[in-house]
């Protein structure tokens, strides 16, 4: 164990009199760093050499005065020598080191003078001999003291995390694979992170085991490990009397991570020269929050070529706890700290809070509650030893700790992360135990490991949670769930997700993640247990809502109290992987702040509001759900689907193909009509399709061209496996799907990319052929127009409408069937709206040669249709009754209140048939 601060600083003062007035290099400098380890407690010997003999990059030789592999370098002068040169000198040394050998810290002294280089760091500490005590907490790295500040992350993870990827291939490519594998791996990266952070003493401990005890070809390297393994499962009173030496002198750790016995690995030169090269790395930097994730990616090919991409940022971590319990116990702390008794009141508290998080995966989302939580009983600790020390009373704080690693549950399905998870835990521990130490000058550690976490490898969605622990225990449950969209679930995934959502109509069509929030919702009752998931926004958009919702709203009583509105869940490793994510914390009863995160940006950060009820659109108002409707709730025209060809293609042509055909049959013209598609709309370009709907199909006879496209038409649906396609090789000259209006009509792309202000929608006639990928709405008027393509309409779409990756996904059915219009606008205000929508108009036809893509792109929108739709929005609001809103939200909380009151006047909506209903020949919608 190390010395506590008190006598090192001690220790200190006795060497600077003692060297005091000291010049000789030659003469003394050996004992003066001797002596200078001692200071510490730590004999030199043991861990580092003099006179270490290197090859310069010119060719020369020298040798460095004293060589802490891997940690310290020191460069001895006479005193009143140049130190700079000094510096310089030890720096000339390095193209000689192995990288893992190379050192963080360059010491340069000449007795009198100290500078010590932080080479990570950049920073440089100048002193004299006699300030030494004043400056020894730089020494910590020597004295066993070194705690690291938590960062987001650091590119030492992920060459970690590569490091350990080289060992585990050449591992796994020589045969030693599967579940041996996995625990070696897991062993090796606890002794990695012990040399490094204290648990070893002294630092290298393993790395000089490796080094000193195995042969350079590795063929006793895998039995060498073994041997340590069961050292370090054996406690000290039973190993062997005669054990050797240097193996005696690593710690006893538990019977647990060590139990198991393996089969030794045979290693060879490579697969040793792997793990001392991962032995280089200073593992007191790694943060386990990221590292797990980082580590188990190791195990995949695929995943190690986007390594670090699919980690969760900590900084998107604290987006979760911050609002569920963290936030709130800080506040607390903050009004009691001054009592002493409600101190001890709270810190009990905190102590005997219970977590789970029933998707856990390496841990990420424990690792950060537990270090959280840790770091609050230390303000707590630290506030009882103060009071403590006024009153004075003498308390060592290191008794005072309570909170330990067995106050948290996970479920993994998968073996391996479910190691790293319970590992991770004992890693932050021991790190907030080093802060510890650091903070009140005294060693702390818990060794053996008595406690551990309750990780339970199992299928979340099959095994009863309260097996692992009951809810009645619980506080808390948190994490991230797996995203995986409806469509593309495996048979295993889908089969336990028709089982969780059994008792649950229409379910099949919920995201993967949904079947995490159902089985919370049925675990927490009659419990206080607060849930924060996050997940992707797809459950709180489009259909999704009212099939997922409205059961646990209404059969399970659940109440959201605080959310994430959509925002990109990154990081800041290498291939950044983005998704639109949102966070819900939720329980069964209403907090009484409610907050929501409203992100302006979804790349940036959040603004946060308080909110009287937060509904499953997350946004403050009532709990309204949009199922789907066949006709609108207001007295508007009617939207349909487009016309869709199933047709193989044979039915569409491009520009080359329309006019090579027209050459050769310029009688096929008045069939030759324009075909319309949502991209097409948008972007430009032309497309055309064959039109013989209301038309003579003999004419074909004289048509060969036309005709061969046909007969290809009705073999491609022949051979179709749907029996609904096969029926339409009757027709093959028609779409299967007709909903072409005879009038001119508001074409609204089903898709629309996110980066847009808005959807762009526009006029059509009926001799241009809306495609399935638009929607259409014969009969509209300007007003029509200006209303769907005002920001009032725009905001709705927004929070209603359900996503194509982060696009919006128009829907007749539950965006605009669903959307509440201005009730009874006045003459004044429909002219109003026409006119402006008309302005709008007439500034996309000012820029002829620019699509609307171009029209509506953020950056290149031009100034005119900024105030045309400025103009509109004014006429829009004012038709409802407003004349200013203040966000999205804002608009969305009114609209929902509208819609409230118009659907209290209808009967209930009956839910439209499931989208995947065949599909008539005639469309009626």
């Amino acid at each position: 164990m190390p010395l506590s601060w008190n006598e090192i600083k001690t220790r200190a003062i006795a060497f600077s009199k003692e060297w005091a007035g000291e010049a000789s290099e030659d003469a003394e400098a050996k004992s003066f760093w001797d002596a200078f380890f001692e200071v510490f407690g730590v004999h030199r010997r043991r861990i580092a050499s003099f006179e270490v003999p290197i090859k310069r990059e010119d060719g020369s030789g020298g040798f460095i005065d004293l060589l802490w592999k891997g940690i310290l370098l020191v460069e001895h002068k006479s005193r009143g020598k140049d130190l700079d040169r000094a510096y310089g000198q030890a720096r000339d040394y390095f193209p000689g080191l192995k990288d893992r050998d190379l050192p963080r810290y360059v010491l340069v002294s000449d007795f009198e003078r100290f500078r010590l280089h932080d080479l990570e760091t950049g920073e440089q500490h100048a002193f004299a001999l006699k300030e030494l005590h004043r400056h020894i907490r730089l020494f910590g790295f020597v004295a066993g003291y070194q705690s690291r500040p938590f960062k987001d992350q650091d590119p030492v993870n992920i060459k970690a995390a590569e490091r350990m990827g080289k060992l585990h291939d050449a591992l796994r490519d020589d045969g030693y694979t599967g579940h041996k594998l996995e625990v070696l791996l897991v062993r090796v990266l606890f002794c990695l992170f012990a040399e490094d952070t204290g648990i070893f003493e002294p630092r290298r401990r393993f790395q000089d085991y490796i080094e000193q005890r195995t042969s350079e070809d590795g063929s006793d390297l895998g039995g060498a490990l073994a041997t340590l393994f069961d050292v370090l499962n054996t406690a000290p009173d039973q190993r062997q009397k005669g054990l050797d030496a240097q193996l005696a002198g690593f710690p006893y750790v538990n019977g647990k991570l060590f139990e198991e016995r393996l089969s030794p690995a045979a290693f060879n030169t490579t697969m040793r020269e792997r793990l001392l090269d991962a032995c280089g790395l200073d593992w007191s930097e790694i943060s386990p929050a990221i590292f797990g994730a980082l580590f188990q990616s190791i195990m995949d090919a695929k995943a190690r070529r986007n390594l670090g991409a699919h980690y969760t940022s900590e900084k998107n971590i604290l987006k979760l706890i911050g609002p569920l319990f963290l936030d709130d116990l800080r506040a607390e702390f903050d009004k009691l700290k001054a009592s002493r008794p409600k101190l001890h009141e709270f810190h009990e508290k905190i102590a005997a809070l219970k977590f789970l998080d029933p998707a856990c995966g390496c841990g990420n989302f424990l690792v950060i509650a537990y270090r959280e939580l840790r770091m609050l009983e230390l303000d707590v600790i630290e506030a009882l030893y103060q009071k403590d020390q006024e009153a004075g009373q003498v308390t060592d704080p290191r008794l005072l700790i309570k909170c330990n690693v067995d106050q948290f549950y996970g479920i993994e399905i998968e073996e391996f992360p479910a190691q790293i998870a319970q590992l991770a835990l004992w890693l932050v521990d021991h790190q907030v135990n080093l802060r510890v130490s650091e903070m009140f000058g005294n060693p702390f550690e818990r060794l053996p490991l008595k406690k551990s976490a309750t990780i339970v490898h199992g299928n979340a969605l099959r095994i009863d949670w309260n097996d692992v622990v009951p809810a009645a225990e619980l506080d808390y449950i948190l994490g991230n769930p797996p995203f995986s969209g409806a469509m593309v679930m495996s048979d295993q995934a889908r089969a336990d997700f028709a089982e969780v959502f059994s008792d649950v109509k229409g379910a099949k069509v919920l995201d993967f993640v949904a079947a995490w929030y159902w089985l919370a919702a049925k675990y927490v009752q009659g419990t206080g247990v607060d849930v924060g998931f996050v997940s992707t926004s797809s459950i709180c958009q489009g259909e999704q809502v009212s099939l997922l919702w409205r059961p646990m709203l209404e059969r399970l009583g659940i109440r959201i109290n605080f959310a994430h509105q959509t925002f990109k869940w990154s990081n800041e490793a290498r291939g950044n992987a983005a998704v639109h994510c949102i966070i819900i914390g939720f329980s069964l009863s209403d907090r009484l702040s409610k907050l929501i995160y409203e992100y302006p940006d979804v790349n940036g950060e959040p603004q946060v509001k308080p909110a009287a009820n937060i509904n499953p659109y997350l946004i403050d108002g009532p709990n309204v759900l949009l199922d789907n409707r066949s006709e609108p709730i207001c007295d508007v025209p009617v939207m349909r689907f487009g016309s869709m060809p199933r047709d193989g293609g044979h039915l569409l042509l491009s520009d080359e193909e329309r006019t090579r055909l027209l050459a050769d049959e310029p009688d096929a013209a008045p069939y030759i009509l324009p075909m319309i598609g949502a991209h097409g709309f948008l972007n430009g370009g032309s497309r055309w399709c064959i039109w013989f709907e209301g038309a003579n199909p003999t004419v074909l006879r004289s048509l060969p061209r036309l005709r061969e496209r046909v007969e290809n038409v009705k073999a491609f649906r022949l051979a179709s496996k749907a029996s609904s396609t096969q029926s339409f090789a009757a027709t093959p000259y028609l779409f299967c799907q007709i909903a072409q209006p005879v009038t001119d009509y508001i074409l609204v792309p089903r898709h629309s990319s996110e980066n847009r202000s808005l959807v762009p929608m526009g006029f059509l006639g009926p001799d241009k052929i809306a495609g399935d990928s638009c929607n259409t709405i014969p009969g509209a008027t300007n007003f029509h127009f200006g209303v769907l393509q005002s920001s009032m309409h725009t905001a709705w779409v927004r929070y209603t409408c359900g996503r194509l990756k982060s696009d919006f996904r128009y829907s007749k059915d539950i965006v605009y069937n669903n959307f509440p219009w201005p009730e009874s606008p006045s003459d004044k205000q429909r002219d109003a709206i026409e006119a402006a929508a008309q302005g709008v108009l007439d500034a996309r036809a000012a820029f002829p040669d620019s699509t609307l893509a171009d029209l509506y792109d953020p950056t290149t929108m031009p100034p005119a249709l900024v105030k045309a739709h400025q103009t509109l929005d004014r006429a829009v609001d004012a038709a409802y009754g407003k004349r200013r809103f203040d966000s999205d939200a804002e608009r969305v909380a009114f609209l929902f209140e509208r819609y409230q009151q118009l659907t209290s006047l209808l009967p209930a909506a009956k839910p439209a048939k499931s989208p995947r209903r065949k599909t008539p020949a005639t469309a009626s919608d």
